[in-house]
């Protein structure tokens, strides 16, 4: 009994010295520290990886090792590292999937860690994006607007008025512009393509501008979902185009961004939705020949408006060096660098002064576009809601893509995103 019990007492103080940076230090004296990166194109990827090196050829004693994630099962891997005491130091994530890491005790609070210069060089707004309890648990440094990627010949003979971030389409404009493409087009086109297979994020974050909100916090804190005309603007505007237009295509209401380019190569969508992004695809892939451009999404009263979900970069609970990995988010978000991350990407810098640089505001690819509408991004309405992630998945996506398709009215959909989500959301908030 007594050997065992020294056994298990080995074991504990091993897991809790090795703990988040997979053995803290070597032989040496150095600092060793994971990031676990979610980069996924070549060109970000190589951003990454090349300031990782850059790092530790001038930082001896505090190495890090880069470490390959994936968007597509973040979420799941971490709270499995995070439980078995086996998370990265360093954490790239998306401000929408930190509020239950942070409440959860899993994220460190990053309010004394981070320098003067790097919290007053990122927007307030930004900031707003992962405070949880005014704690601050990642730091937001990569966002990207939705945009609406046009095939600019089709736009330019259409007669049809051109919006700039400065004098946007309005909704209802930007309604009875996609009757108008898709009359001029002919059988078989439609004037936009709404790639919708993950409908949340888009729909929430583009009713911002028409006076959306959906999640509401009351004076004790709780959360509750209630839905107003504003957060109909946009849900309703798609189900009209789909359904009664008939100006938008009911076959892409089930792809992903990347599948309805083709299509738009090809002529038969003039316009989609996409995020800023997706530009690089479009640089990569379309034929010769292809013109098109960047325009800004529709606004509603509260004029062009937009939630997002930035990028972030937060430090592990458990992690025994939080100093140290602050110092490293530091150093990867200097201005010069984040300028190279967001041109990686293809998104845009959350601080002011990478934003600034020229090479972000040439009209070439849409940079200057995408840079106009950096000033009215705000956080995503479900940006600190407690339950998002099952909320998203269980009610809203079905009930969205349901209506979308015109399977349900705008009563059921707002009876299920009401009802059954205020159900979720309250069992996260006893």
């Amino acid at each position: 009994m007594r050997v065992r019990m020294l056994t298990a007492v080995a074991a504990a103080l091993t897991l809790l010295l090795t703990g988040c940076s997979d053995g803290g230090t070597d032989t040496g004296g150095k600092v060793k520290l994971r990031f676990q990166s979610l980069a996924w194109q070549q060109e970000s990827v190589d951003a990454n990886k090349e300031l990782v090196e850059e790092w530790n050829a001038s930082h001896p004693g505090i190495q890090v090792q880069y470490v390959q994630g994936s968007w597509d099962s973040v979420h799941d891997q971490l709270l499995t590292s995070f439980e078995g005491g086996e998370a990265p130091d360093i954490i790239h994530d998306a401000s929408d999937d930190l509020a239950d890491f942070a409440y959860g005790g899993y994220l460190a609070d990053l309010s004394e860690l981070l320098p003067e210069r790097l919290t007053s060089d990122i927007p307030r707004q930004s900031w707003e994006t992962a405070t949880f309890d005014k704690g601050i648990y990642g730091v937001p440094f990569l966002q990207e607007p939705r945009v609406l990627i046009a095939n600019k010949k089709i736009l330019d003979s259409s007669g049809v008025r051109v919006p700039t971030a400065e004098k946007p389409w309005s909704w209802e404009e930007f309604r009875q512009i996609t009757k108008t493409l898709t009359e001029k087009m002919g059988d078989g086109k439609y004037g936009v393509a709404w790639p919708l297979k993950e409908p949340v994020s888009v729909t929430l974050n583009l009713g911002l501008s028409a006076g959306g909100q959906l999640f509401h916090r009351g004076d004790d804190g709780k959360v509750t979902i209630r839905f107003t005309d504003g957060d109909g603007v946009v849900p309703g505007t798609v189900h009209a185009q789909v359904n009664s237009d008939k100006s938008a295509s009911r076959t892409t209401l089930g792809m992903g961004g990347s599948d309805t380019l083709p299509g738009l190569f090809g002529g038969k969508y003039a316009m989609v939705p996409l995020g800023f992004s997706y530009r690089q695809q479009i640089v990569q892939q379309a034929p010769k020949g292809f013109e098109w451009t960047v325009l800004p999404a529709p606004a509603g009263p509260g004029g062009p408006a937009q939630g997002v979900s930035p990028q972030t970069l937060s430090v592990a609970e458990d992690s025994p060096y939080k100093k140290e990995a602050a110092q490293f988010i530091d150093f990867m978000l200097q201005p010069g660098n984040m300028v190279r991350l967001a041109k990686g990407d293809w998104m845009l810098p959350t601080g002011t002064q990478a934003l600034a640089d020229p090479s972000l505001h040439t009209e070439k690819d849409g940079w200057a576009t995408g840079a106009a509408l950096a000033r009215d991004l705000r956080s995503a309405p479900a940006q600190s809601v407690r339950g998002y992630p099952e909320w998203k998945d269980k009610v809203a996506t079905p009930a969205l893509q349901e209506y979308y398709s015109g399977a349900i009215d705008a009563a059921e959909l707002e009876k299920r995103l009401v009802e059954d989500g205020n159900l979720v959301l309250a069992r996260y908030q006893r």
